[in-house]
């Protein structure tokens, strides 16, 4: 396995690699990697000759408010995971090599992004579009996957993919759950443990309404509280939204039908958690 800091190397290595043939899996992520991860090079080491994973924490996607620095950084850990994954490349680049001068161009989201997470982080989506639009010309992927934990995420790369036509497939990989169901995040470390504890009803949350609209119920305002009221009675934890939107449009919804997307974000002490599940619904 072998670690790459130059963008003129990747391009050097991933163009000899493309005119022999081999079909590219990349896993693009901000490093401090867990179980949700490693779901994601299993699959790409599986379906592709060469897997490159990129570490690199991008300023662009952090807001005011935000702390750039205090993001959860341990690269020989991610080394060693990447490497007992079968990752050939780990791309990881300084923020000098990424943005060497002040950018003359910047992607900007026009849709997917004024819901959910997005609506409280403006301008989140224009860095992440931004950076992987860099990424997915230095790596060349054939595909390229991401983790549905964070489905607005995977909704906005789509609509990339498909606006600058890109010859990319984009592999959404299931969320991965400890054995309660609370979806696997680097940021679970900072629950207290009467809070780890009331964390997994969020996920209890989603299936309670996910039983509801399977017996019929088609209101997404009456899905909305029914969760919310879950939440309330089991955590001590501030609600920051539960919403029903289509998918990957995240249109809103007067009637529960068709592909959609029930996502909610919590607040606890020192951890925001975020969950969804995707329904298909006849």
């Amino acid at each position: 396995m072998n670690v790459i800091h130059s963008i003129e190397e990747m391009q050097k290595k991933i163009l000899r690699l493309k005119s022999s043939g081999n079909k590219i899996g990349f896993v693009p992520t901000m490093g401090y990697l867990h179980e949700g991860h490693k779901a994601l090079m299993k699959q790409a080491r599986k379906e592709n000759d060469v897997l490159v994973l990129s570490i690199f924490v991008n300023p662009l996607q952090f807001g005011p408010g935000e702390d750039l620095e205090a993001y959860p950084r341990d690269f020989e850990h991610d080394r060693m995971v990447a490497k007992e994954e079968g990752a050939d490349f780990i791309f990881y680049p300084t923020v000098q090599e990424m943005y060497p001068k002040h950018s003359s161009v910047k992607v900007s989201v026009e849709d997917r992004t004024d819901v959910l997470c997005g609506k409280s982080r403006p301008g989140h989506f224009d860095g992440v579009a931004t950076v992987l639009t860099k990424l997915f010309h230095l790596i060349m992927p054939d595909r390229v996957y991401l983790g549905l934990k964070d489905a607005q995420q995977v909704a906005v790369v789509d609509g990339l993919i498909k606006d600058f036509n890109f010859p990319i497939e984009l592999v959404p990989v299931p969320t991965v759950r400890e054995l309660d169901g609370l979806a696997k995040s680097s940021r679970n470390v900072n629950l207290l443990s009467i809070e780890r504890d009331q964390a997994k009803e969020l996920y209890q949350s989603l299936l309670y309404a996910k039983e509801e609209i399977e017996q019929g119920e088609r209101d997404p305002e009456k899905v909305i509280d029914m969760v919310k009221a879950f939440i309330e009675m089991r955590c001590d934890a501030k609600i920051d939204y539960v919403e029903i939107y289509s998918y990957p449009e995240l249109k809103p919804l007067n009637i529960i039908a068709g592909k959609v997307i029930l996502a909610l974000a919590v607040k606890f002490s020192k951890a925001r958690l975020i969950d969804n599940l995707i329904l298909e619904i006849v």
